[in-house]
């Protein structure tokens, strides 16, 4: 009888997910019933990251684990992202698994956050990564064999050349200051290719680098609710036609 726990991964494909999964599988007490990736009903992309769906099916294949999907509608209202998790989380339980891994480090308002959705069910969460220095992360990323080529990043403080680009000793040691090693404060995102979780590589292609602003909500340092506008360059990255 396997007395593995159960575990989804909240997966986007990026550098964190893919250390929380190496992680979590290295420890050898957890079992991997799949991954789960939110995507935008309209746009078929992840998030932030902009990594088309069908390359995130791609990466799933490559590592030779389940892909969940779930399609989030266009809104301004958070609640509608509140209740496609939380209705996931129930199927969740209702599969038998106990537990959710999540590849955040630092943001204690993110990680309160997925609390509040876990609450009132079962599920527990996981957090591999947590607390661990960035500096330290990354390099251990890049040392494990881990590729990752940076899919989005913030305007103001990267160049159209930079993305598209895969994170290397290079990369890290050239950040602008002030930037997180690990893009932790949503600086840069990336899409992982290959490593020691991957069955056989991802190959893909790059596509047209295109500069996107967003409009969003947070709150300042005086805990108040500001509108903040942010562009982001976008590197399409395109699953390779054999």
């Amino acid at each position: 009888m396997d007395s593995k726990r159960k575990v989804t991964i909240s997966w986007s494909g990026g550098k964190d997910s893919a250390f929380a999964l190496y992680k979590i599988l290295l420890s050898g007490d957890y079992h991997v019933v799949n991954l789960h990736t939110v995507f935008g009903d309209d746009t078929k992309r992840v998030g932030l990251h902009g990594v088309r769906e069908a390359l995130i099916e791609r990466q799933a294949e490559c590592l030779g684990l389940p892909l969940v999907k779930l399609h989030l509608r266009e809104s301004d209202n958070h609640q509608v992202y509140a209740a496609l998790m939380q209705a996931y989380y129930k199927k969740c339980a209702q599969q038998g698994i106990t537990h959710i891994v999540f590849g955040d480090i630092f943001l204690e308002d993110l990680r309160d956050y997925r609390e509040q959705l876990l609450a009132g069910t079962s599920l527990q969460s996981v957090y591999p990564l947590w607390k661990i220095d960035s500096n330290l992360l990354v390099n251990d990323f890049v040392g494990l064999g881990f590729k990752t080529a940076i899919c989005s990043a913030d305007a103001d403080v990267f160049s159209e050349t930079q993305v598209g680009q895969t994170i290397d000793a290079a990369f890290i040691e050239n950040l602008p200051n002030g930037v997180d090693p690990c893009g932790e404060n949503g600086e840069f995102h990336s899409m992982v290719y290959d490593g020691p979780v991957f069955k056989t590589p991802l190959l893909f292609d790059r596509g047209e680098v295109v500069k996107k602003a967003y409009t969003f909500q947070k709150k300042n340092e005086q805990d108040e609710i500001e509108v903040v506008s942010k562009a982001f360059w976008f590197q399409d990255l395109l699953p390779r036609i054999a």
